[in-house]
């Protein structure tokens, strides 16, 4: 009898146990507080997201089939145009640079050799014209015989026919001389493609390869992006971005910071996504934030007008879910995420489309459970 006493006693305990538990803490956690949206006009910065983008990427590839031995910088960091980024292995280029050289002061030493031999050549021929105009005078007076003109004759011929060939040597010495500097010229030109250097001041935010990897001509080393070209990439309704305007002002939020950073329109895309039936807007910060990430997401605010009789909830109510904004609705005792587009944004108050006034909203807090889709709530 005792026994089951006992076994009652601790059935109640259980009981009493669960109820408090029900009441102090389960009840607590998935209650929330409910707001509606509802019908009105507001004065809004039109909303936006995206992510961060640059105008230009600047791609820096090889250049050349090689081994990957120096680097001069790393992803995350700041360059200067000019600054060195990596080296390649030029296997026995420097060697054939200077071969060629040695190629070149031997054709500089023949072509000299030559030019010196055409002046001793001139030289003799001066001689020999002396020579044959003497003996033509002497024989026109009958003073030389005809074989001794003949002889000065064949000697002035013979040195002009060497001064002719000499001359075509001196040609194809120079011809030569050209040949191998133009090769010295090539080698140097090949072997600066084996070291790479910025081409901007910059920002690298990828670098695709290791030291001694070996590296295809056409295959990225690294990704560069100027300061100047970075900004957010944003989306935007359709409906309303025929009120946005380049140069207007705007704020970026990105989502690994709380600050806001100035920023301003600087570019409208001419054709609109068929699909989403979004515009993307081009907003570029005024300073850039350092380090900032590409592909981060991030909000835009962009003061344009006025949206009367829109849907509007408060901020608080607006969520993010696989990179879609929504709110939590209620139905029933159940919460369900309704996706959203906003229209626009102003202080407290987001204008959204997708959603009926009087809808009864949920608003998250860190006091409750996280919500989920179907769970039960209070």
């Amino acid at each position: 009898m005792k026994s089951i006493y006992k076994y009652l006693l601790a059935v109640g305990i259980f009981i009493i146990l669960i109820l408090v538990v029900y009441n102090k803490v389960y009840i607590p956690k998935t209650t929330y507080k409910v707001e509606h949206s509802y019908r009105g006009s507001i004065d809004v910065k039109t909303f936006g997201i995206g992510e961060v983008g640059a105008k230009t990427l600047y791609k820096i590839t090889a250049g050349v089939n090689a081994k990957l031995i120096s680097l001069g910088t790393d992803e995350g960091k700041w360059i200067k145009k000019g600054q060195l980024l990596a080296v390649f292995d030029s296997v026995d280029l420097p060697i054939q640079i200077e071969e060629a050289k040695i190629s070149v002061k031997k054709a500089q030493s023949e072509l000299l050799a030559t030019q010196k031999e055409i002046d001793s050549l001139q030289a003799q021929k001066n001689l020999a014209l002396v020579t044959y105009k003497r003996y033509a005078k002497l024989k026109n007076q009958s003073f030389a015989s005809q074989s001794e003109y003949d002889k000065a004759k064949a000697d002035l011929k013979v040195i002009e026919s060497q001064i002719e060939a000499t001359k075509a040597h001196i040609d194809a010495s120079k011809a030569e001389l050209s040949r191998v500097m133009k090769n010295v010229d090539a080698l140097e030109t090949r072997l600066r493609n084996y070291t790479i250097y910025s081409p901007v001041d910059g920002y690298v935010i990828a670098k695709k390869g290791d030291l001694a990897q070996t590296f295809g001509a056409t295959q990225t080393l690294f990704e560069i992006v100027r300061a100047e070209d970075v900004w957010v990439k944003a989306y935007i309704d359709e409906r309303i971005s025929g009120d946005v305007k380049v140069g207007e002002k705007a704020i970026i939020k990105l989502r690994s910071s709380t600050q806001e950073f100035k920023a301003y329109v600087k570019r409208i895309a001419p054709q609109s996504d068929a699909i989403t039936q979004e515009r993307e807007v081009d907003v570029a910060f005024v300073n850039l934030p350092k380090p900032f990430y590409m592909n981060e997401q991030a909000e835009v605010l962009i003061a344009t007008k006025s949206l009367k009789n829109v849907v509007i909830v408060s901020s608080v109510a607006l969520n993010y879910r696989n990179g879609k904004s929504g709110v939590w609705v209620k139905h029933g005792d159940k919460a369900h995420f309704q996706d959203v587009k906003v229209l626009g944004i102003s202080e407290a108050k987001v204008a959204v489309s997708g959603l009926a006034d009087g809808v009864s909203l949920l608003i998250a807090s860190i006091k409750n459970k996280s919500l989920k889709e179907g769970m039960k709530v209070h």
